[in-house]
């Protein structure tokens, strides 16, 4: 069952393939012709404004326009890496990389960081010196016009950039959009200075360009810090988390679904393994059939592939074991670092116990651990406890 679904999942073919009515295929193939097309008009759009921008802070000696034109080439040439990622990252599956290229999109976007970090510390540089050795700007009603149109063409492309990055989980895209949108408003504080000095004569195009710059820097910033997130490797998203415990919490014979953890290989490309609460009194065919039933309703509802489905058994035939886990149960549960407990199991007749504690990250584990061991012991002295701490990886 695994190996069918990640075949669908992670291969790319001239066919349709479907798992339950799910066209996987298409949907990768359609996913990678929006992000390039998304880019290629971003490209032009970019492009077309860093001409007129540049032509418009010659003819001004604006220092402010000539930046936000080399802020518009900065965006075309993201928008290209972003193309190159998108193809790469589709490549096929293969012997070295069996989970397939997904990971390069992450690695492009680092570089369309770089590269906005670089153009941000460009300008910054390039404006100080305009502070210290000023040049007296020179506007007229045409470069007015088409700062002002700047503005509005970077704010329709900021809202379809970012609405077609949502529409396909394209990260890149999204940044983008945003960035964008940010671009309309710093080329508005642009417009902004040059009304000011035709009104009062005050030139603040050097100041206005240090800002810009400053923006510029935050905003590459910030993009290779969420880069570098996905790269390491991120808290999985609650809600996310939450939907999938539900589906698989939904099966008849689950009693509940521990220790979620999610694995990305790229954009729509999440591996997982989770545990699961069931009766001990059922047979391999049955825990089986249940295993199946679960990887292909994750697979199906959320686009997760579940490579492993771990067992916990739950005790059922006889009273004193229920009694047991509630009073280990209430013990475990009165610290504070004790934020979840699961996978309990006695043998009353071999007189051993064993359950999982999710720890919170502010307490040291192997004290807690040893705290809690040697409180459960005290209540049941003749029993071999073993106890298991686990990381709060997922709500």
């Amino acid at each position: 069952m695994i190996g069918s679904i990640t075949q669908k999942a992670g291969q790319r073919s001239s066919g349709r393939e479907t798992e339950g009515g799910f066209i996987v295929e298409e949907a990768a193939v359609q996913r990678e012709k929006v992000i390039v097309c998304t880019s290629i008009i971003g490209i032009l759009a970019n492009l077309f404004l860093a001409g007129f921008k540049a032509a418009v802070g010659l003819a001004a000696h604006s220092i402010a326009v000539i930046l936000d034109a080399v802020n518009n080439l900065s965006d075309a040439l993201s928008s290209v890496i972003t193309i190159v990622g998108t193809k790469l990252a589709g490549k096929e599956p293969d012997r070295k990389h069996p989970l397939g290229y997904g990971r390069i999109e992450y690695l492009t976007a680092m570089i369309v960081a770089g590269i906005v970090l670089y153009a941000g510390i460009t300008s910054l540089t390039e404006s100080v010196k305009k502070i210290i050795h000023p040049e007296t700007a020179d506007y007229s009603t045409v470069s007015l016009i088409i700062i002002a149109a700047a503005v509005v063409v970077k704010l329709i492309l900021g809202a379809y950039v970012k609405g077609q990055g949502k529409k396909v989980n394209s990260a890149s895209l999204v940044a983008s959009g945003s960035d964008a949108s940010f671009d309309a408003i710093l080329s508005a504080s642009v417009l902004a200075s040059a009304i000011v000095f035709l009104l009062t004569g005050l030139s603040l195009e050097a100041w206005v360009g240090a800002v810009i710059a400053c923006f510029i820097i935050k905003s590459g910033i910030e993009m290779m810090v969420e880069t570098l997130n996905d790269i390491l490797g991120k808290r999985t998203d609650p809600e996310l988390a939450a939907a999938i415990k539900k589906t698989i919490g939904e099966d008849p014979d689950v009693h509940g679904a521990f220790d979620l953890f999610l694995y990305n290989y790229g954009p729509d490309k999440n591996y997982g393994s989770v545990h699961v609460e069931v009766n001990d009194t059922m047979t391999a065919d049955e825990i089986d059939a249940m295993d199946r039933r679960i990887q292909f309703n994750v697979f199906k509802k959320h686009g997760v592939i579940l490579t492993g489905v771990g067992i916990y058994s739950v005790n059922t035939k006889n009273d004193e074991a229920g009694n047991m886990r509630r009073t280990v149960l209430e013990t475990v549960m009165a610290h504070d670092y004790a934020l979840q407990l699961h996978g309990f199991y006695v043998n009353t007749e071999a007189k051993q116990m064993t359950f999982d504690v999710v720890l919170s990250f502010d307490c040291d584990r192997a004290q807690a651990i040893a705290e809690l061991r040697g409180e459960i012991q005290a209540l049941y002295p003749d029993y071999c406890v073993n106890v298991q701490g686990d990381i709060d990886v997922s709500e």
